[in-house]
Formats: C-alpha cells, sequence, structure tokens
C-alpha cells in the first residue's frame, strides 16, 4: 500500500471512529422499555443499558408475594436489556453499510473483492 493510498485510509479509519463515537452518544440518548407481567412491571432503559425508570403496578407490591414481584422486575430488566441490544445491533448495522473499508466488506471505502 503506497503513501497516498494509507492516508486515506487512516483519514477513512478516523471518520469512522468519529461516526461510531457519534452514534454511541446517539444511542445512549435513546430509551427502550421492557416489561414482565403483562405490562405489571415496566422497565426504560437507555441504549447504554442504564436503568432509568422501573415501574410497578400498586396491587402487586400489597399481593404478599415477594418472589413474584423479584421475578416480575428481573424479566423487565431482561426484556429491556434485550430491547436495548437489539436497537444498538440495528443502528451498528445500518451504520456499517456500505462503509466498511474492507476487501468485500460491500463498502465505498476499499477495493472489492473480485
Amino acid at each position: 500500500m503506497s503513501g497516498p493510498d494509507l492516508e486515506r485510509l487512516m483519514q477513512r479509519a478516523q471518520e469512522m471512529q468519529q461516526k461510531l463515537n457519534e452514534l454511541q452518544q446517539d444511542l445512549a440518548r435513546r430509551s427502550v422499555e421492557g416489561d414482565a407481567g403483562a405490562g405489571l412491571v415496566r422497565v426504560v432503559m437507555s441504549g447504554d443499558l442504564r436503568v432509568q425508570r422501573v415501574e410497578i403496578e400498586p396491587s402487586i407490591l400489597g399481593a404478599g408475594d415477594p418472589e413474584m414481584v423479584q421475578d416480575l422486575i428481573a424479566g423487565a430488566v431482561n426484556a429491556a436489556i434485550a430491547n436495548a441490544q437489539q436497537m444498538v445491533q440495528q443502528e451498528m448495522q445500518r451504520a456499517a453499510a456500505g462503509n466498511l473499508p474492507f476487501p468485500g466488506g460491500g463498502g465505498t471505502g476499499g477495493p472489492q473483492a473480485s
């Protein structure tokens, strides 16, 4: 790889890193939800997997079954994590489409495999 090609590749890598950082910041500002028990427990989580809010239907708190409440909270948190991970994966795929500078990567930044 010659000097100008290497410089172009390095510039492209820096641009991709900047876009990745911007995407990560954007995802951290987004929220997803997960629920359990047909909505008895609802968790709101950011795209960087931080729990923002837990909502519990008051009627289940007085039911005298703390294990059920614990299970519902765990289920809602796990559902929110799965939803956040799915959102991140979709956005990363969308960002990578056409931007991979690797041979055969289908991107605009590098040579195509023949």
